[in-house]
């Protein structure tokens, strides 16, 4: 007899199909058989071992997170009731260029260092992998959701070039195609890019196209967070596109969105480009959050140039006064790279995290309002935050639109992602709320899409972009990744005030056949796995 059956479930099963009531039959971790209306139609109703009354919720596949910020959270942390009490049951890690494989000792020090802000610093870590492969098997140890990775493009150029502002010579350019060819085979779904951050930043389309030729050959995807977001957003969003196109990798946008005041309204400028660029025949996906501020350090903001070297040389130039005043006039009047080419308006700069406890003051705080409360000019205050913190503090930053996230969440190629950062006091909500806000929020408060639209934009379509045969639908044969909600419920718990909130509406959650979460609490089940690419 079968493990479970889930009994007159409202299936909405992630095709963008009308729903549809059904008994779904679990067992060794998959579903083996999904039984329509079987009490309507008077026939004999499977059987199992365990039978759980689905009555009122609906059933869906397991929600897929195409941009989370876990790597060291799914090691740190069993309980990952960030993600898991969403009902995602798989996150896409290694994003934005910069990640912890692969890596050699020199290296997996600069990174640690570079990425506290996202991460923290892994003190409670053992660092014990170099290589994709190595990280991936220490993820197959047992995790509480599973997860794909990307090889992080700018950690390659950290091994082959260093934190240098020049172009990869021809030995190094090899080293690298090395480098994402040995990632790709050890499991990898594709390679992601930081072209806002250091030393990825560096590379130019050139060296980037020779890298995604390599990716394509093993049937992986390119996953950039490009050049700008803001000023000259829709010339970085084109410059990717040329650049899929010339290497022939498919590529999928990371958090797409059109932020900033100078892109008031202009989201369906970008969705004009792509929709040309999907007419011709390009492989595109991309992804968003449903929330107008982003997320990020406080270093980021810096200029690259000041940022050339690693994070001792950022530090280096900061105690340089002269230097130091240079860093605020390319932030405050040219705009800097780092800022997406427009001028820092530090009224939209929220401090949402500190890596020193005594510098707890500043959370909660946007720039400004520290350096009012201080009676300095906001330059002051935040210099003296990224020294004392030693670049370890995480931000919101209040600049999107709202008319943009809505435009772009409806496009036919848009899946869902958190961008979710869990370190600090105060993070930013999307990290624990993403996927019920977009159903509370966005289907059943808003009618922005319907439900069972929104339900495959969180499922089918990024198990596709990820090349999964046997995830994102709810069918015979398929991994039991799933989840159970409450259409008139399900929201997210987590606010600004509140971020770590839990949502609601969400009862069960289910990997790979096991509760993870059962009658709205955490168990103790780690089913998750590192999920490996698909051979082409």
């Amino acid at each position: 007899m079968e493990e479970l059956v889930i009994r007159d479930a409202d299936v909405v099963d992630g095709s963008g199909e009308p729903s549809y009531r059904a008994d779904v039959v679990v067992d060794g971790g998959r579903i083996v058989s999904v039984v329509k209306e079987a009490a309507a139609a008077g026939c004999q109703r499977p059987e199992a071992r365990r039978e759980l009354d689905a009555e009122g919720l609906v059933l869906s596949p397991g929600f897929i997170d195409m941009h989370a910020h876990s790597d060291l959270a799914l090691l740190r942390d069993p309980d990952h009731s960030a993600k898991a009490a969403q009902g995602v049951t798989l996150e896409v890690i290694g994003q934005d260029g910069l990640s912890y494989a692969p890596v050699d000792d020199r290296t997996l020090a600069e990174v640690r260092r570079a990425i506290t802000g996202w991460n923290g610093y892994g003190d409670d870590i053992d660092f014990t992998w170099r290589s994709v492969g190595e990280y991936l098997d220490r993820l197959d140890q047992g995790i509480a959701v599973n997860a794909a990775y990307l090889i992080p493009q700018g950690t390659v150029r950290m091994l082959a070039v260093g934190w240098e502002d020049r172009e990869a010579t021809p030995a190094e350019l090899d080293r690298m195609r090395r480098l994402v060819a040995e990632g790709m085979e050890q499991g990898a779904v594709g390679m992601s890019s930081g072209l806002t951050y250091t030393p990825g930043m560096y590379a130019k389309d050139a060296e980037l196209t020779e890298l995604c030729r390599v990716v394509a050959s093993y049937g992986g995807y390119y996953c950039p967070h490009h050049r700008s977001y803001g000023a000259g957003a829709l010339e970085a969003y084109e410059e990717m596109v040329a650049l899929a196109r010339e290497s022939g990798c498919p590529l999928h946008l990371a958090h797409a969105t059109m932020n900033f005041g100078v892109n008031k309204g202009r989201a369906p400028e970008l969705l004009s480009l792509l929709d040309a660029a999907l007419a011709a025949g390009a492989d595109i996906s991309l992804d968003t959050y449903p929330y107008t501020p982003g997320s990020t350090t406080l270093a980021a903001m810096l200029p690259s140039w000041a940022s050339e070297g690693g994070p001792e040389k950022i530090l280096e130039r900061l105690h340089d006064g002269a230097v130091a005043e240079r860093i605020r006039h390319g932030m405050e009047v040219l705009g800097s790279d780092g800022c997406h080419g427009v001028p820092i308006e530090w009224d939209t700069i929220e401090i949402s995290g500190v890596s020193d406890p005594g510098l707890a003051s500043y959370v909660g705080r946007t720039v400004q309002e520290s350096a009012d409360l201080r009676r300095e000019d906001p330059w002051t205050t935040a210099r003296r935050l990224l020294v004392e913190d030693r670049l370890g503090s995480t931000i919101l930053q209040h600049v999107g639109h709202e008319e943009n996230v809505r435009a772009i969440m409806q496009h036919r190629v848009h899946t869902g992602g958190s961008d979710g950062i869990l370190q600090g006091t105060k993070p930013h909500p999307r990290a624990y709320g993403t996927f019920p806000h977009y159903l509370g929020r966005y289907v059943r408060e808003l009618g922005v899409l319907s439900l069972e639209e929104c339900v495959a934009h969180l499922t089918a379509r990024p198990a596709a972009r990820l090349r999964l045969p046997d995830r994102g639908l709810v069918r015979e044969g398929y991994r039991a990744d799933l989840v159970l909600f409450d259409t008139a419920t399900v929201a997210a718990g987590a606010t600004f005030e509140r971020p770590r909130a839990l949502p609601t509406g969400i009862p069960h959650v289910l990997v790979d056949g096991r509760f993870v979460i059962e009658d709205g609490r955490r168990t103790d089940v780690l089913a998750g796995r590192a999920v490996r690419r698909t051979a082409v």
